[in-house]
């Protein structure tokens, strides 16, 4: 087994792409990580193989992170995966309404890296 199969798999969901570059650049000595930029990839991308952990956005066209997060805990091959938001969303209503989906945590930007790592760690050991 090589080194990137031992590592957890931590899927990004954002549709700007310099916020997936940025959560790129810091998980990935310690991470496989996989990026969508929309929700609709995003449970394509999890129906093909499923990742350990998923880092979802709120705000996008099309589907927001909300539907995408129900969508994934109702589907009984997704619904184990622990997912965190990762939003601009700073308002106690929007952490509401995430929680009340099925997320395990939630994360504003601009992203402290130290939060973020922690969090990680607690929802994969």
């Amino acid at each position: 087994m090589n080194e990137q199969e031992r590592k957890p798999v931590v899927l990004a969901v954002d549709d700007t792409p310099e916020n997936l570059d940025v959560v790129k650049g810091l998980l990935t000595p310690e991470f496989v990580v996989k990026a969508a930029v929309n929700g609709m990839m995003a449970l394509k991308i999890v129906e093909k193989r499923p990742p350990d952990l998923i880092l979802l956005d709120i705000r996008m066209p099309k589907m927001d992170g909300f539907e995408v997060c129900r969508k994934l805990k109702s589907d009984a091959a997704s619904a184990g995966i622990p997912v965190i938001f990762l939003t601009g969303e700073s308002d106690a209503e929007s952490e509401a309404d995430a929680l009340a989906a099925g997320a395990v945590g939630y994360i504003t930007k601009p992203i402290n890296p130290d939060t973020l790592l922690a969090k990680i760690d607690d929802c994969l050991n």
